[in-house]
């Protein structure tokens, strides 16, 4: 982002790091919280449409807000804008959540522009469920419109290391067997197909669908 001094002549370039995502897995609290501080995390931006675990607990939202609270990280809920267990009948299509049509709804962008504000002033990462960023859609979703919007995603991964959001995409294309061989082919073209056939596979199947025809949807 760049802003012109008081005289309106030299420009500033102001630059932040990258957005970084994690799964909470199955990791006790004080793992948890070491992956985060290990990483110089700030802000914890909760993007799970319910924010409970059943099996672990220690991941419930009123737990792990007073979890990182002790270890002075701040802890912000976006599951609802950003997550993808939308009840908007509109968000769907052929029974599943359209990632597509769930990031062109007014509430994502909002949800996603808070995100970018928060990590343009701090070191941000959000935090979904899955071990595996190839299986969720804080990458599948969130990483690719963060990424459309001018930003950087790195994964914290389970064992504690960093892995830029493109190299992700690279384990994916070759997890599905994606052509990169095809010298005609454009890169961007190909990464897309990726995010949209692992999207096809990951999004959000609800037992029952939304309502239509102007009734109310059940909500999850």
């Amino acid at each position: 982002m760049q802003a012109a001094n008081r005289r309106g002549t030299a420009q500033v370039t102001v630059e932040h790091g990258p957005v970084f995502t994690i799964g909470h897995s199955t990791h006790p609290i004080e793992r948890f919280v070491d992956l985060l501080q290990r990483h110089g995390v700030e802000v914890l931006a909760d993007v799970r449409s319910t924010p409970f675990s059943r099996f672990n607990p220690q991941f419930n939202r009123a737990s792990l807000s007073h979890s990182l609270a002790s270890a002075g990280i701040r802890y912000e809920f976006l599951g609802e804008e950003l997550g993808a267990r939308s009840s908007d009948p509109e968000c769907f299509e052929n029974g599943r959540v359209s990632y597509a049509r769930l990031a062109a709804t007014a509430l994502f962008r909002r949800g996603l522009e808070r995100l970018r504000e928060m990590a343009g002033s701090q070191r941000v990462a959000m935090m979904c469920a899955e071990r595996e960023p190839l299986d969720c859609y804080r990458t599948i979703l969130i990483s690719r419109e963060l990424e459309r919007a001018g930003e950087t995603v790195t994964h914290i991964l389970a064992d504690g290391t960093l892995e830029e959001n493109r190299s992700t995409m690279g384990r994916l294309i070759d997890k599905l067997k994606l052509p990169r061989d095809d010298l005609f082919g454009d890169p961007a073209e190909l990464i897309d197909a990726a995010y949209d056939a692992q999207a096809a596979k990951v999004a959000y199947a609800p037992k029952i669908q939304p309502a239509t025809g102007g009734k109310k949807s059940r909500n999850r």
